[in-house]
């Protein structure tokens, strides 16, 4: 984790409304973050690109860069926590700021400490994410963003890595579609929901189902929802080795 100034993390705000960066700041500061302030996407880029952050606050509408388009820019080159301020009616762009990375939402108007609680939540999960998870076959290193298949390394985007890493958390165990919103996109109430998990479990299901054995990974239970199977995690010298080391 990022130490900020104040010895606690450090989180980059960026919204156009000065007021409301005030409010954000402020709230977040109450929770021990040091904070870095951006009114347009040229900026919070800079000040990235200067500044390690371990939480980044971004308001989706935004004049000259949307804030869509900076959630995009900067997921291609950091693996920093996204959190998006929406409107009520952007439903639509919750999905695709979700899609292009970022990992939790919340609606305006909010309460300042919902936002506060929320960042805490996501530096958190992101600071217990450094261990190796091994099912079968499949090794991944959420810090590090890495999973590999057998001798194949897996290129996937931002969610599928967060769907297949919540799977393979809890192997033999269903999550529903509920769950795995919850989980993977950060929300339990976002329209279209059951649509957006179904089609990113159909894409990485895809990815997977290319490689040697990869077709065993996934399980649709109808009716229940989706499992990666307890399989037992292979030595280097190809005997079992017992159940995933977690």
């Amino acid at each position: 984790m990022t130490e900020g100034r104040s010895g606690g993390p450090a989180a980059l705000v960026v919204d156009d409304e000065p007021q409301m960066t005030l409010i954000i700041e402020f709230a977040l500061q109450t929770q021990g973050f040091t904070v870095f302030t951006a009114h347009d996407g040229a900026t919070a880029l800079h000040l990235l690109r200067s500044h390690a952050v371990d939480l980044v606050v971004l308001d989706v509408l935004m004049p000259a860069m949307d804030g869509l388009t900076l959630c995009q820019r900067i997921r291609a080159r950091h693996d920093v926590p996204i959190m998006l301020l929406t409107a009520l009616n952007q439903h639509d762009d919750v999905i695709a700021g979700l899609e292009h990375g970022a990992d939790d939402y919340v609606s305006k108007p909010f309460h300042p400490r919902e936002v506060a609680l929320r960042a805490q939540a996501l530096v958190r999960r992101r600071r217990e994410s450094g261990l190796v998870i091994r099912v079968g076959e499949l090794v991944i290193e959420p810090a590090a963003r890495t999973a590999t298949l057998g001798r194949h390394q897996l290129d996937l985007p931002f969610t599928e890595f967060k769907l297949l890493t919540q799977l393979a958390t809890r192997p033999g165990i269903p999550h529903s579609w509920q769950d795995l919103l919850r989980e993977v996109w950060g929300t339990s109430d976002l329209i279209g929901g059951r649509d957006v998990v179904k089609s990113t479990v159909y894409r990485l299901r895809s990815r997977l189902s290319g490689l040697p054995g990869g077709s065993a990974y996934i399980r649709t239970l109808r009716g229940v929802g989706y499992l990666m199977p307890d399989l037992p995690v292979e030595s280097p010298a190809g005997g079992a080795a017992g159940t995933a080391g977690r």
